[in-house]
């Protein structure tokens, strides 16, 4: 029964703590978070939200040092559906960055 509801996340609340939804997003953004999209750069081109910028998930490894300089900023990351995002948000906490957020449900909440 409890993993069925940790399953039906709405779309105005997410299940884990590092992740948030689009109000928290937001308000996370006037404070100074970095936004960043981990998609190909044709489904950025094809349009992505705005102050965003690029770094798609396959790369992350290979040039967050140069594009992430500073490992206490607030990030928060997104995609799609949120799949891509959690995963770049497992390896840039691994590469040692302690503030990255992902947006529960990716671009689907807009």
């Amino acid at each position: 029964m409890l993993r069925r509801l940790r399953g039906l996340c709405n779309r105005n609340r997410c299940c884990k703590e590092a992740e948030i939804n689009k109000y928290q997003l937001e308000k996370m953004q006037q404070q100074g978070a970095l936004l960043l999209d981990v998609r190909s750069p044709q489904e950025f081109a094809e349009g992505h939200l705005e102050n965003a910028i690029l770094l798609p998930e396959y790369e992350i490894k290979e040039k967050a040092d140069k594009m992430l300089l500073d490992k206490q900023q607030v990030i928060i990351v997104y995609c799609s559906t949120g799949h891509r995002s959690k995963k770049a948000q497992t390896v840039l906490s691994a590469l040692g960055y302690e503030k990255v957020y992902n947006l529960c449900h990716g671009l689907e909440n807009y």
